[in-house]
């Protein structure tokens, strides 16, 4: 896909999202899951900042994608990370205030990317994610990071574990590191953005 980045803005409370005006793909993982390296293999540089200590975004931040125009084509939404331990409850407690309005009534959210190691076995967090997720109706794909540190016997094995613990037929499996199934990922994007009739 061909499209310029630009970095929005980051949003601490529902009151401060932007208009919502194209669709909108929203990414959503564990704290150390390789989010912010995943956003920057799809943007094609460096959108969001890959930092050394997991947990550290608290925003919603925002980044518009831009066609040759600079007309913005969609909005990619980068939520913070959950289930890290050295994160106060305190922060944790705060996040849903503006986290679930933003995933269950954001008119123009198309698609929820949910991002899973797939190097550990299947998490409770991540599975109370999507049983969330299906209860409020909202369309989501599950994408198995950093699959570059598996063997293809440990691929095989993981993904598969992983589908059986989620109730899914499908996941895609990438590689930030390598590309590794960004391709496949952009095509799940570009068909939540134009959903057939």
């Amino acid at each position: 896909m061909h499209y310029a980045t630009q970095f929005l803005l980051s949003a601490l409370d529902a009151a401060q999202f932007p208009t919502p005006t194209v669709p909108e793909i929203a990414f959503l993982g564990r704290s150390n899951v390789g989010k912010s390296s995943l956003l920057n293999a799809l943007a094609g540089d460096k959108a969001a900042k890959v930092s050394s200590t997991p947990g550290r975004t608290r925003a919603i931040n925002f980044f518009a994608m831009l066609d040759n125009r600079q007309q913005p084509k969609l909005m990619f939404a980068d939520l913070p990370g959950y289930g890290y331990a050295k994160i106060s409850k305190s922060i944790t407690a705060g996040w849903p205030a503006f986290i679930e309005p933003y995933l269950a009534e954001r008119p123009t959210l198309a698609l929820c990317i949910c991002l899973v190691d797939s190097n550990i076995p299947p998490q409770q967090s991540d599975m109370q994610l999507l049983d969330w997720l299906r209860e409020v109706g909202r369309p989501f794909a599950v994408v198995a990071t950093k699959v570059d540190r598996l063997s293809g016997n440990e691929r095989t094995r993981n993904m598969a574990a992983l589908k059986r613990a989620f109730s899914l037929d499908t996941i895609v499996p990438v590689s930030a590191k390598t590309g590794s199934g960004i391709k496949e990922l952009w095509s799940r994007i570009e068909e939540a953005r134009h959903p057939s009739v």
